[in-house]
């Protein structure tokens, strides 16, 4: 167990394992939310076929078709960057957590309907890659939720610019606590 436990350690230790996960899930995200706000309609429209927001709140259902894509980009640009590199790991993989049954779902559901076989059923899933195979996009999710999750739990901060920002001087408690506040 501590011989497997100091291989992830070590290979942690690099920084490769986090570059890789950073810059597949970053720049993935990055493309995926840009092609929804670039067209928030068709979104909104895919997002509609889930049936899992009410619809009879459209307020709600615009405002989460216009949020998604931004939080989807801002994500994927803290990844590539390297800022906040655990919070943005957590963001995509509980975005990844939460539209992966939904797919998955809608995909069977398409598959009862069609009498194909299973792999063999395509359809806009609304991630921004337009006309996707089931079984594709369900590994391509698997594998991005793991490395969404060695961008969450990795301690590495190499190649990261999170890394760069100075750690040495002053902290916010301790510059507040020589300037009291007057009353």
């Amino acid at each position: 167990m501590t011989v497997r436990a100091g291989i992830f350690s070590r290979a942690d230790q690099t920084g490769i394992p986090l570059l890789v996960a950073r810059l597949a899930v970053g720049g993935l995200f990055i493309w995926m939310g840009v092609a929804k706000v670039n067209d928030p309609v068709t979104f909104l429209k895919l997002m509609r076929q889930y049936q899992v927001l009410p619809t009879s709140m459209p307020h709600f259902l615009n405002f989460v078709a216009v949020v998604v894509p931004w939080v989807e980009t801002l994500c994927g640009m803290a990844l590539v960057l390297g800022l906040f590199v655990r919070g943005a790991g957590l963001v995509a993989t509980v975005m990844l957590v939460m539209f992966t049954p939904m797919i998955l779902l809608r995909g069977l559901e398409l598959y009862h309907q069609g009498g194909m076989s299973f792999c063999d059923v395509n359809f806009d899933c609304g991630c921004g890659a337009g006309v996707i195979f089931l079984c594709d996009k369900l590994l391509e999710n698997v594998v991005l939720f793991l490395l969404a999750l060695v961008a969450t739990f990795s301690r590495s901060r190499r190649f990261c610019l999170e890394g760069r920002r100075p750690t040495t001087g002053p902290s916010f408690a301790a510059v507040a606590d020589s300037h009291p506040v007057a009353a």
